[in-house]
């Protein structure tokens, strides 16, 4: 190497000791003063002009955007590291040279650059991850401030829309890192896509689930925190994946249910429009006036305090009992939800019940009693040829049960 033929041909000027020491030394007292005092220096203000730059930036621009983004460090100690690390390895190549071992320094300088290019694939490689990182966290930034304000995009489908930019973004970043490193990417491709027919025929139901989570993402037939029915499951939805869907029950349960059996089910959702309509049942004599009862009921469900004043509560008669009228009471509540659903209907009942009470509209309910028949006694009787009692509904036709 050229290099080394100058470095020998200098290498004849020095012929005493005393004139090598004294340019080792000057080698070493100006390689040690670059890399502990002018090196960090410069390094330092690098990375403060940088910082001020982005405080001084303007808002919406793509420099604050990344900086608020990472929110890491600049790793200054280990840059600083890194280069004295390389000035150390040049100056110990100078110093093989100035005292004459030309050919081990030569042999040093050989495996250094065989192993400079290896080098520089694992630091772009290592760059490729750190941007990868930079760039998800931005993207997450970025969709996070303009679906903040959006009313077509839930948090569900900002998580899945999330997750899959991210696995996006490391394909790339993978891909581009193998081919640093001269890999076959055709074959590689190949043998992923054989992979993939075999995992996708090995689980279908799962990617079914997958597919389906995509269409609840889009569809949106409800939300976490929603009240919903979903086949024969009943529960607040506290978690929507890609996969699967989680419902707490009334009963504390955590139901999981696969997202194909929620697509291809039916879902009824009571929380999504803001209220929902209730009905109990009451039953009056038939002897009541059914008009003032259905007043009477109808004023009893407007003084409950849970019952929503608009649509206005309604009574409308809707059968014939085997010993009542069935008055049918129809009243809303808004921001529906199991615990105020069950309140309301207490509440109902008891205000309806104590206003027929105080009104006397009677609540009937099935009886019976017990009629003797003519020559058989009752109880106590004597005779053997007695007939025994016979059992009397309340209109007064025989039972079939004696």
């Amino acid at each position: 190497m050229q290099l080394f033929e100058d470095a020998r041909l200098a290498l004849e000027g020095l012929a005493t000791t005393e004139a090598r020491l004294a340019v080792s030394a000057i080698i070493a007292i100006v390689a040690i003063i670059v890399a502990t005092a002018v090196l960090p220096r410069i390094i330092r203000r690098i990375v403060d002009a940088v910082d001020h730059q982005l405080e001084t930036a303007d808002e919406e621009s793509f420099a604050t955007a990344v900086d608020e983004a990472v929110q890491l460090p600049f790793p200054t100690r280990l840059v600083v590291r890194t280069l004295q690390t390389g000035i150390t390895v040049v100056v110990a190549l100078v110093l093989l040279i100035v005292w004459g071992y030309l050919d081990i320094a030569r042999l040093v300088a050989a495996v250094l650059a065989d192993a400079l290019p290896i080098l520089g694939r694992l630091l772009l490689s290592i760059g490729l991850l750190a941007a990868g990182i930079v760039g998800t966290r931005v993207l997450e930034t970025e969709l996070e401030s303009m679906t903040a304000d959006s009313e077509f995009v839930n948090q569900h489908q900002q998580g899945v829309l999330y997750r899959v930019l991210q696995i996006t973004v490391f394909t790339a970043v993978g891909l581009a890192a193998l081919s640093l490193w001269d890999f076959n990417l055709g074959g590689l491709l190949v043998g992923a896509g054989f992979l993939g027919i075999v995992v996708g025929m090995a689980a279908r139901q799962t990617l079914g689930s997958m597919i389906a989570g995509f269409v609840l993402m889009f569809s949106r037939p409800f939300e976490i925190g929603d009240w919903v029915v979903i086949g024969d499951e009943e529960g607040i939805v506290t978690d929507i994946t890609i996969i699967n869907t989680r419902l707490r029950s009334f009963d504390g349960e955590e139901i999981v249910m696969p997202n194909d059996a929620v697509s291809d089910g039916t879902v009824i959702n009571r929380t999504r429009r803001g209220r929902l309509r209730l009905r109990t049942e009451v039953g009056i004599d038939y002897e009541a006036d059914i008009e003032r009862a259905e007043q009477l009921a109808a004023e009893a469900m407007a003084s409950v305090d849970e019952v929503a004043p608009g649509p206005k509560p309604q009574v409308v008669p809707t059968a014939f009992g085997d010993s009542a009228v069935v008055l049918e009471l129809r009243y809303w509540i808004r921001d529906p939800s199991a615990r105020k659903k069950w309140q309301t209907k207490q509440a109902v009942v008891r205000t309806v019940k104590q206003r027929f009470d105080d009104a006397g509209v009677d609540i009937p309910y099935p009886h019976r009693t017990l009629d003797s028949r003519p020559g058989f006694a009752v109880s106590g009787a004597t005779n053997a040829s007695a007939p025994s009692p016979e059992a009397r509904d309340s209109d007064g036709t025989p039972s079939r049960e004696e």
